[in-house]
């Protein structure tokens, strides 16, 4: 049994759920239950402007974002921010990992498949979290 972690996501990180597909929102909201570091969402839903943007300041490497809306209507990705000791944001791979622990367990106890950008081998992204495409074509 998981304690419950005693972080919640703030309004603004519960704003930035919205157009975001729900199972995505569901495992965000299971995984702020059970981390042990806090964390909030920076960015669910995109715009093709922020998304051309994001690849100008090569943050992204692609314009065919899971973060875009998708045929379902929702966005399919979510961008965090870990939160450290002192309550400052930081997105440093090593201060995601208990993070994308939570969420991987979240996702498995809500049979919900996700990918984490942490673990992409071509374009380390430790923030990006996505419903598995394959999954949710």
């Amino acid at each position: 049994m998981v304690v419950s972690s005693g972080f919640a996501l703030s309004k603004r990180s519960l704003a930035n759920l919205e157009g975001v597909h729900p199972d995505l929102v569901r495992v965000v909201k299971r995984a702020i239950e059970i981390t042990r570091v806090d964390f909030g969402v920076s960015e669910g839903l995109r715009t093709l402007e922020r998304q051309k943007q994001l690849k100008e300041e090569g943050k992204s490497t692609t314009l065919k974002s899971r973060h875009l809306k998708q045929a379902d209507g929702y966005g399919h990705a979510v961008d965090l921010y870990a939160l450290d000791k002192s309550g400052k944001a930081t997105w440093k791979h090593e201060d995601f990992r208990p993070v994308i622990q939570a969420l991987m367990t979240a996702a498995i106890e809500l049979d919900v498949q996700i990918q984490a950008g942490a673990l992409w081998r071509t374009f380390l992204d430790s923030p990006h979290i996505q419903l598995n495409p394959e999954y949710y074509a």
